[in-house]
């Protein structure tokens, strides 16, 4: 019998619930602006709109706002920060030196190792700071074999996520998942209550990860370098006649059609030079040096429509003295979650003045974005690559600062006294959590002070950790989930979820939960699939009659398949750029290794729990 439909308020939250994931899936729409829409409409919803619970109490809109004090968000944003203390003080150094030295002696068993490292430490802390440790590893690797980085990459990532599903701290969806089915009366799953079934999906993911995937992805590279312009550092000296004495320079920008960026104005002074800013309004005067960094082309064109003389350090540029910039280098570097770039642009953030190089390009998801008199004004990405210009010791501090992530086969890893304090920091943190001394969210916190108080983190550190999209999808996702339950809107889909399997035996209705959830969390957030998931898995168990942990895992398991598209999950936009893979190679690697985790587990749960 085709289920009863709801009430009022239980369809609009479903229809909410299609609103919420279309939105989430826009690209155009930033994920922060989506989540507060959505929130905002379930609280002023249930303002405008009283709903009345069995027990005749009012649901309170304001309720729907205490995922911002939720004990899963809070230890989302505690591991985060501790993982930035991992990566500041170079904790994960000597991983990355002893798989450095393992490479140059067997490629084919380094991968194999790799992989599992990257797994077993994915178990334990974010992924993010491991992809962004291994990458210049592996690049580095492909550049000494001459060969191309594209079948190292993808498996390494995916490896990641492989490994951070065997935890309730792997990843932020765990920490959710467990935690919302606590909420509604479930045994709160342990650290590695669930590693068993997950080890034995690994074992099957490493080996194909190991094996088959490298096959199967064809050979791939960044057009980047090879098709953007080379910057040259010179200066324009201005004369008496020339256009630009007596002008202001924002006369003399105008004049360039707006394509003239000075980096800094230099002017005789009686004992010594004075270093002017580059103001719009600063006049210019006979003598004036006027620092810039642009092409061999538009130098020549400024030199000749402002009437000034080009120079390179004392020599003036000529058939004796061609430009050169011979302290230069071209680097890739990746924006990373928690750059002060992702989400703003290079004019915001004063990208020339506070790096101190130029930003030539932008690779952005496998298309090249040649925009180097506009760049400054385009929004950037988490994942999105740029082709920086800088001199030699500027781009060794960029390195250092960690605030980009340097794609070059000289990357120095950093490295402080405290690493070891930051690694047992981390252990402590983790061990607290596995032997129940304390809550996920209380020792994380733990940690955070801990390395605060060492000074492994500074404030602006942890700030920079915490990313306000994963902040957001968590609360909007868990103000979603609360009012689907409260209404009985889950209650609803999990009886047309058995409408539709009736009659099929439990394991294999527990199998096409877990294969809806895998679908689900390649085309929106899978924090979101996980929280609208976990309640739906809760009443399907109640309804069969069953105990609700299994179906609970699996849910759990569905939502952490983040495999099938670029945008599925937050590192794989990292890779995907690094590689210089196109969509269609994550559809070809990702939807097997889906399936295949999808078929062990639907067979493993079921035996594994007692459910055949």
């Amino acid at each position: 019998m085709f289920p009863e439909i709801p009430n009022y308020h239980a369809l609009a939250m479903l229809f909410l619930t299609i609103v919420a994931l279309y939105l989430f899936r826009r690209e155009d729409i930033r994920l922060e602006s989506s989540c507060m829409v959505v929130l905002i409409l379930v609280a002023v919803g249930f303002e405008i709109f009283p709903y009345h619970l069995p027990d005749g109490t009012h649901l309170e809109s304001t309720h729907f706002f205490y995922g911002f004090g939720h004990e899963a968000l809070i230890a989302v944003c505690g591991l985060m920060i501790a993982g930035q203390g991992l990566v500041r003080t170079g904790a994960l150094e000597p991983v990355g030196r002893l798989l450095g030295r393992i490479w140059k002696v067997s490629p084919q068993l380094s991968l194999l190792v790799t992989l599992i490292v990257a797994a077993i430490l994915s178990a334990f802390m974010n992924n993010t700071p491991i992809v962004v440790l291994l990458i210049p590893i592996l690049i580095s690797v492909s550049v000494r074999n001459n060969t191309s980085p594209s079948g190292l990459l993808m498996p390494m990532g995916f490896a990641t996520l492989v490994g951070g599903m065997s935890t309730t701290v792997g990843t932020s969806t765990n920490l959710l998942v467990v935690a919302v089915a606590a909420e509604q009366g479930l045994r709160k799953l342990g650290l590695f209550d669930f590693a068993i079934p997950a080890a034995v999906a690994g074992v099957v993911a490493i080996i194909y990860l190991w094996l088959v995937a490298p096959k199967m992805l064809p050979e791939r590279s960044s057009i980047l370098e090879s098709a953007a312009p080379r910057l040259f550092t010179a200066h324009l000296t201005l004369d008496e006649s020339g256009f630009a004495v007596g002008k202001t320079l924002a006369d003399i920008i105008a004049h360039t059609n707006g394509a003239l960026k000075a980096e800094r104005i230099q002017r005789s002074g009686t004992h010594s030079d004075v270093r002017i800013m580059p103001m719009p309004d600063v006049v210019l005067h006979t003598g004036d040096r006027i620092r810039i960094s642009d092409t061999a082309d538009n130098l020549k064109d400024y030199e000749k429509t402002l009437g000034a003389r080009l120079f390179v350090g004392k020599h003036r540029v000529d058939e004796e003295h061609p430009l050169t910039a011979e302290d230069q280098q071209l680097v890739e570097v990746v924006i990373v979650p928690g750059s002060p770039l992702a989400g703003s642009t290079l004019k915001n953030v004063r990208f020339i003045d506070q790096y101190k190089m130029v930003a030539v390009a932008l690779h952005r998801e496998g298309k090249e974005i040649d925009l180097y008199n506009k760049l400054g004004n385009v929004s950037l990405h988490v994942g999105d690559i740029l082709l920086v210009q800088g001199a030699r010791d500027k781009i060794a501090e960029l390195k250092k600062k960690g605030d980009l992530l340097v794609l070059d086969a000289t990357t120095d890893l950093p490295h402080t006294k405290k690493a070891p304090l930051a690694l047992g920091i981390m252990a402590m943190v983790v061990g607290l959590a596995a032997f129940g001394i304390l809550p996920i969210a209380i020792s994380a916190l733990v940690g955070v002070i801990a390395l605060l108080m060492t000074r492994c983190l500074d404030w602006s550190d942890a700030g920079r950790a915490l990313s306000t999209q994963v902040i957001l999808i968590v609360v909007a996702s868990l103000a979603l989930g609360e009012a689907l339950m409260k209404t009985g809107g889950a209650d609803y889909l999990a009886q047309l979820f058995l409408f539709f399997t009736q009659g099929l035996p439990a394991p294999v209705i527990l199998s096409a939960l877990m294969l809806l959830l895998a679908i689900l969390t390649n085309i929106v957030s899978n924090n979101a699939a996980a929280v609208i998931g976990t309640p739906i898995a809760i009443s399907v168990a109640s309804q069969l009659g069953l105990p609700a942990e299994p179906f609970v895992v699996a849910v759990l398991f569905g939502a952490n398949f983040s495999y099938a598209t670029p945008m599925a999950y937050k590192t794989n936009l990292l890779i995907m750029n690094a590689g210089g893979y196109h969509f269609a190679d994550f559809m070809r690697i990702g939807i097997p290794l889906a399936l295949l985790l999808w078929l062990t587990l639907s067979l493993f749960i079921p035996y594994y729990y007692d459910i055949l």
